[in-house]
């Protein structure tokens, strides 16, 4: 898709990080945006950010909420009459926990929002997706999509989830003029942290250690990956090692790359 002029696109989360940058790109590009996030305040803040500019339609939404969502894939389509590009892109972080030591009703919130939150914006829009001669559904899955982290099941669980009915969907897919994105950042920085479930000081350490790229970066990469109709967009140097690594070396590149946060994250608390 290489023209996004006039296109009607969709951001969920598109109230901070990268469901805001993109917004961002969208309406330099010429797009119509519908927007959604589960922070009203924050839409509205991006909203103003983008000023006079393109057709934007916005309300909140709690992507969790099966039935929300299908009413907002209502809303646009009375509101444009159309839909051409989807991106599921809200999701929430956690602190790093031991999974023996997790509050089960924490992951189901994980679930509830990385993954079943874009299981509904996937059900919500493709039959207006299918409609258009040519669109695309843009999934965001993650680095921890590709290999397991510990003492992050919860997030792992629900990026991987993301990465497989994205796989699925393109495979059902092929042939029309539907592409189905993949997406997989690397360390940027969100500001996911404040809102993380279970906040821990090694999770910060994380965080600060490896999540420094700018949201408009990513969000720069997925819209060229868009134009381009790559079905997995990778994000960084470090998401390209990785989906190599755990490629050739499925056991070994996951114990390297487990070896090489705990080395860093170790290093960030003991920091003086």
């Amino acid at each position: 898709m290489r023209d996004l002029r006039d296109k009607v696109v969709v951001i969920s989360g598109a109230g901070s990080g990268i469901g805001r940058a993109l917004a961002q790109h969208f309406a330099q590009a010429g797009a119509c945006l519908a927007l959604n996030d589960v922070e009203a305040d924050a839409l509205a803040a991006t909203v103003e950010l983008l000023g006079q500019g393109p057709a934007v339609f916005a309300t909140p939404v709690d992507v969790s909420d099966r039935m929300a969502v299908q009413r907002f894939a209502g809303a646009i389509a009375a509101h444009y009459g159309r839909v051409d590009v989807v991106v599921n892109n809200a999701g929430i972080g956690m602190g790093r926990v031991p999974f023996h030591e997790m509050d089960l009703a924490l992951f189901d919130r994980m679930m509830a929002v990385n993954f079943q939150g874009v299981l509904h914006g996937c059900h919500a829009f493709l039959p207006h997706l299918l409609q258009r001669p040519e669109s695309a559904l843009v999934n965001l899955s993650s680095i921890f999509g590709l290999a397991g982290i510990a003492y992050n099941t919860a997030y792992c669980a629900s990026k991987f989830a993301v990465h497989g009915l994205s796989q699925a969907l393109q495979q059902e897919y092929r042939g029309t003029g539907l592409v189905v994105h993949s997406v997989h950042p690397g360390g940027v920085n969100t500001g996911i942290t404040r809102n993380a479930l279970a906040p821990s000081a090694e999770g910060e350490a994380f965080h600060q250690r490896f999540l420094k790229r700018a949201p408009e970066q990513a969000a720069s990469v997925i819209v060229r990956g868009i134009r381009r109709k790559q079905r997995r967009i990778l994000i960084g140097a470090e998401a390209l090692q990785l989906d190599v690594a755990v490629r050739l070396m499925p056991n070994l590149g996951a114990d390297l790359v487990n070896a090489i946060i705990r080395r860093q994250v170790e290093q960030s608390l003991n920091r003086p």
